[in-house]
């Protein structure tokens, strides 16, 4: 998995270095609530994208847990997620888009009983506003459907165009 994870990550920053004429680099950075299962758990969430021409995107994303939660005594932490995602753009005007996507997750938890680290297929919609040609505002929900955890992320966050 991880040698998965560390090859889609190293394709999408490729992609991102080279840029053509119509593509458009982009980088996410906020905050996401996270409840996976029975846990509400909070993370500082970052990505990485590059846009091939207004309706489709690759982006790779990573999360680090800032908040943990106590479920039936089970101290519950999120260490890391990482994933690579495909997105579909709709561009409703030059401010305001819709999108969703889907993807392959992992994610790394410590409890109390032991660590467990579980991958599997995710996906989600969202809507970035954009304030200006290069910043703008996202919220999303992304579902993690993986065979261990099932978890809905919420997030919000502020986007940057390169």
């Amino acid at each position: 998995m991880k040698t998965l994870m560390i090859a889609a990550s190293a394709a999408v920053l490729s992609m991102v270095a080279v840029s053509a004429a119509q593509a458009q680099a982009y980088g996410t950075v906020g905050y996401a609530g996270v409840e996976a299962d029975d846990a509400n758990l909070g993370a500082l969430q970052g990505r990485l994208g590059y846009r091939f021409n207004p309706y489709l995107a690759v982006e790779g994303e990573a999360a680090f847990g800032v908040s943990d939660d106590t479920v039936s005594g089970v101290d519950v932490e999120l260490k890391h997620e990482v994933g690579v995602f495909g997105v579909v753009t709709a561009p409703l005007s030059p401010s305001f888009e819709l999108f969703a996507r889907a993807g392959y997750t992992g994610a790394s938890f410590d409890t109390t009983l032991g660590d467990l680290d579980t991958d599997g297929f995710a996906y989600g919609v969202g809507g970035q506003y954009n304030v200006t040609d290069k910043d703008g505002v996202r919220l999303d929900w992304t579902r993690h459907d993986h065979d261990d955890v099932e978890a809905d992320v919420w997030s919000i966050g502020y986007s940057r165009k390169f």
